[in-house]
């Protein structure tokens, strides 16, 4: 869906590479690859053994970086990050990576996902003096390796991370090291490949095949990875692991080609649309026609006509050349917003009783657009289904729907919703349906192995009280 008008964000992608001599151009297209994760800021640190410098900015991947800034950026080791805001809030000095020189050296932060316990960290950092210069929650990581009285990184940064809660994939680099680290929950995804003799680190796999890099394996919850000029060294850094990956990555944020924990993103996509198919009223079955809101509802929409026969057309098409600039936070202008971005094709759904699959709704405002615009088409009837359960309860670990006021769905029944939005019928995905189509591995201790805290509010770490929006916390305490 249209992840800018909806509400739903993902937090940001990682991507780093040791050992290569081209290791800015690599970067540059490990992270444009990365784009949809992110697109309010991009940023690059380089390492040429003895310095790290770096560039970052506002806006795409394609606006900060030109050619001469990537030549300009010369180095074997590189860490860079896409953003969209999420904690800590916008602006230059959240972009990251973030670069922090000292006296006895330098140290690079890129981060995926978000600290649950950052406030709680940053108060108790600033009554010992530490003085910060963002209010992104990945700068608390660099005041507690900064503070370690250990000797080496490694055992500093492990320190680290002990006292860091939520939901993390952390590059941390060095003059000659780069450390890579993943929570003890797995939340997010995080991949190792391999370039030739060096290695490379992305939150997607399809970066990979956007530089040719062979995928090695995943990271695994609460590793510790060094790589450095001996090549890559790894351990367990947090007891009591678990696999707690956030289902909504299989459900929306990564892009099709990847694959997350040997599964393909596209064919669970697939899958969810079949268990869809299971889950339905008669009258959706007897619909005329099967359409996917572009991109990331595309592979549910063709597993949902495969499963019912119902024939699957182009019934909404994107338009890839509108710019963001358009993207406001009233109401008018964000259903003018869903126009400009979606048409919806009167061949197709004229006359024709449609149905429409999406991955998710928050607010509403945008299914409710949408449906007004195949009505307004000529569509007969229009059958929302959805390929995940109803999304009730906030989600803490770096996604953009922090505050259970903004979920349509915590507030209403379903046949509420199906009025508010103007569809015919309204079918979300059950909870188990949702699991047994992914097919993620079992956690250790026989859990599902996925996060699926935005649909039951079972959440998978602690969640603390200064992290909830204030309405929430009667309700979350």
């Amino acid at each position: 869906m249209l992840a800018e008008l909806r509400g739903l964000n993902e937090e940001c992608g990682v991507f780093g590479v040791f050992g290569h001599e081209n290791a800015s151009q690599i970067t540059y297209y490990g992270l444009q690859s990365l784009q949809h994760r992110g697109q309010e800021g991009a940023g690059v640190v380089m390492s040429d053994g003895e310095r790290l410098r770096g560039h970052k900015g506002e806006g795409l991947v394609t606006e900060i970086f030109n050619q001469d800034i990537v030549n300009g950026l010369t180095g074997s080791a590189a860490i860079g990050h896409v953003r969209y805001q999420t904690a800590g809030g916008g602006g230059y000095q959240n972009v990251q990576p973030l670069l922090f020189h000292f006296q006895t050296g330098s140290l690079a932060l890129a981060h995926n996902g978000n600290l649950v316990n950052a406030t709680s960290l940053k108060r108790e950092l600033e009554a010992q003096g530490s003085i910060f210069q963002t209010t992104s929650d990945t700068e608390v990581l660099a005041h507690l390796i900064r503070r370690s009285s250990y000797g080496t990184m490694k055992d500093r940064l492990k320190t680290a991370l002990s006292m860091v809660k939520g939901a993390y994939a952390f590059l941390v680099m060095t003059e000659n090291e780069m450390h890579v680290a993943l929570d003890p929950q797995g939340l997010r995804p995080l991949s190792i490949g391999k370039l030739g003799n060096a290695y490379v680190v992305a939150s997607e796999t399809c970066a990979f095949d956007i530089i040719g890099a062979e995928f090695l394996r995943d990271v695994e919850p609460g590793e510790l990875i060094t790589i450095n000029d001996s090549g890559l060294h790894s351990e367990q850094f947090a007891a009591g692991v678990s696999d707690a990956m956030c289902t909504m990555e299989y459900v929306y944020f990564s892009r099709p080609d990847s694959d997350i924990h040997g599964i393909n993103v596209h064919s669970a996509r697939k899958r969810l649309g079949k268990q869809l198919a299971k889950e339905v009223e008669q009258a959706v079955l007897e619909a005329d026609v099967v359409t996917g809101v572009p991109d990331s509802s595309i592979s549910a929409a063709i597993g949902f006509a495969e499963a019912t026969g119902i024939p699957y057309e182009l019934g909404l098409i994107k338009n890839r050349y509108v710019g963001r600039t358009f993207i406001q936070p009233s109401q008018s202008l964000r259903e003018q917003g869903v126009k400009m971005k979606l048409s919806p094709v009167r061949g197709v759904v004229e006359g024709k009783k449609v149905v429409m699959v999406d991955d998710s709704i928050v607010r509403g405002t945008t299914s409710r657009r949408i449906v007004t615009m195949l009505k307004e088409a000529g569509a007969k009837e229009v059958h929302v289904v959805i390929s995940s359960p109803a999304i009730k309860h906030p989600c803490f670990y770096g996604i953009d729907t922090s505050e259970k006021g903004e979920l349509i769905a915590a507030h209403h029944t379903n046949e509420e919703l199906r009025e508010l939005i103007g569809a015919d019928s309204l079918t979300y995905l059950s909870v188990d349906g949702t699991i047994d189509a992914i097919q993620h591995r079992q956690g250790a201790l026989g859990e599902c192995g996925q996060c699926m805290a935005c649909f039951t509010g079972e959440y998978p770490t602690e969640i603390f009280p200064d992290t909830q929006h204030p309405h929430d916390k009667e309700i979350m305490c």
